[in-house]
């Protein structure tokens, strides 16, 4: 099994990062301390982005809260005039939290919307990252009215109401900017989550960096410092086969997607590619691909009869492809050879009345690549994006991409990447079609399955920020290039500012 590092982009579950707390103060760092460094990074964020201004600071009961506290008494100590509204009963703090309320010398407010008078800017310290539940009462009541009247909001971990371990949304409202600490959590990258933590900063609070060798997380978040040593790299000594031979299977009368799924496997570096299409869709596809070879197809053996070539080193089958019997025929037959095999679009969906027959089928590297509507066709929708995703990849034991702008790639073994570099100018049609040429690509050079479908999606993401506004499919492939050629320039390009964060 191909491991992956505990890197920068390593991300905790709630009850990992409790954990990762729980060996830092066993380090002999205490949580008095931890708690003061926590609120020196989110006071020092806001202090970075406002000038002085009125502040309400709006605190839990429980550990989320103490960190509010050390925030108000900190923006104090630099005249910022700062108010503390708190959820509950004072005595009821405990530990660390209650060592730091006590330190608060100035009125403490009951936490209500009116508490919101008078003040300019809101930190959301009320609950962190380890919520269960939904949030009420006048907790939610406060965080509506804060919304409502259009206050910036600085959430201190993750916004209250946000699921640390999915991004669920159980009552939280969006803040401008979150401030979490070491690493982050699922919950801040996959959708509604991201969308509600707005600007995301990690801070060092003083956790060492070994602890991540004693948790050893299976969730990452993607990006080029993960898989760019590992990227096909063109030698002195090459020829056009040992760049790897893509060939995949375009449909009629819809040419189109199989058409820009074969530029982008291409335009990622196959050394060739080929698309074998219907005979009477022959002119059409050879008039339009010109260094891509067209080979035409009668009947299944004439595709069985391609598959005998071994020179053909990744297979795709799915954009275009069409729901029907041949379709299925044409799935077995690429899958009985035991090659990298990606699946997608209506090669998933031809399954949908028997998935049981298409994950007994895959017996080498296989990539599927669902959205959330052919997602649904195959397997159980009932939790999670990332819960739902290993678990499908563990039934079918092929490599996941559940696609969204939150795309989750993951491996049979349980080994998790949250892509989160996806602009919303994706949502375009045809950019899933791309996104498979890419990831047949990158296979047929050799790349590991479970790191090509990663650098797959987030050159992707990559491509399309690049191109910007009123973005269509067909741009992304012509624009992969200039994204290998800064990466072998500088593969760590994604994460650095993060890394520096923490370190």
């Amino acid at each position: 099994m191909l491991t992956m590092p505990n890197t920068c982009t390593a991300l905790l579950s709630t009850s990992q990062m409790a954990e990762a707390d729980r060996l830092t103060i066993a380090y002999g760092i205490s949580e008095i301390t931890l708690m003061e460094n926590a609120g020196r990074a989110v006071t020092e964020a806001i202090m970075q982005r406002w000038t002085p201004c009125p502040v309400i600071v709006l605190c839990g009961p429980g550990s989320n809260g103490g960190d509010g506290f050390v925030v108000a008494r900190r923006l104090a100590a630099a005249d910022w005039p700062v108010r503390i509204a708190l959820l509950g009963p004072l005595d009821q703090l405990r530990g660390a939290a209650a060592h730091h309320a006590a330190l608060w010398h100035d009125p403490i407010e009951s936490m209500t919307p009116d508490s919101l008078d008078g003040a300019e800017l809101v930190v959301d310290a009320i609950f962190g990252a380890g919520l269960s539940r939904r949030v009420e009462g006048i907790a939610a009541a406060t965080l509506s009215a804060a919304a409502l009247r259009k206050l910036p909001i600085v959430a201190v971990d993750i916004p209250s109401g946000v699921m640390g371990d999915t991004g669920d949304n159980l009552g939280a409202v969006a803040a401008v900017l979150t401030i979490t600490n070491f690493r982050k959590k699922p919950g801040h990258l996959l959708q509604p989550g991201r969308a509600l933590c707005g600007e995301l900063i990690v801070a060092d609070i003083g956790t060492p960096a070994f602890v991540l060798d004693q948790i050893k997380s299976g969730a990452f978040e993607n990006d080029p410092i993960i898989w760019a040593e590992l990227l096909p790299q063109v030698q002195d000594n090459t020829n056009k086969y040992k760049r790897g031979h893509a060939l995949l299977v375009g449909g009629y009368p819809s040419t189109g997607a199989a058409r820009m799924a074969a530029h982008a496997a291409a335009r990622s570096g196959a050394g060739l590619t080929t698309i074998a299409v219907p005979e009477i869709a022959l002119p059409i596809y050879a008039a339009t691909l010109t260094s891509i070879m067209v080979s035409p197809l009668a009947a299944v053996a004439d595709l069985e009869k391609l598959l005998a070539d071994k020179r053909f080193s990744a297979l795709l089958i799915g954009p275009g492809a069409g729901i029907g019997p041949t379709t299925r025929a044409y799935v077995m037959a690429m899958l009985k050879t035991g090659r990298p095999t990606v699946l997608d679009a209506d090669a998933l969906s031809i399954f949908r009345e028997d998935p049981a027959e298409l994950f007994s089928a895959i017996c080498g590297p296989c990539v599927l690549t669902p959205h959330e509507g052919e997602f649904a066709r195959l397997f159980d929708v009932g939790s999670n994006k990332l819960t739902r995703a290993r678990a499908a990849a563990q039934t079918s034991g092929a490599i996941i991409v559940l696609k969204g702008s939150d795309t989750v790639v993951v491996a049979p073994d349980g080994r998790a990447i949250i892509n989160a570099n996806a602009p919303p100018t994706l949502a375009t049609a045809g950019a899933g079609d791309v996104l498979s040429g890419i990831i047949l690509g990158l296979l047929a050079q050799g790349m590991e399955p479970f790191m090509a479908a990663a650098a797959g999606v987030w050159i992707h993401g990559a491509a399309a920020t690049a191109f910007g506004q009123k973005l269509m499919a067909e741009d992304l492939p012509d624009l992969f290039p200039a994204v290998f050629t800064q990466l072998q320039s500088s593969p760590s390009l994604g994460m650095h500012h993060v890394c520096d964060d923490i370190r």
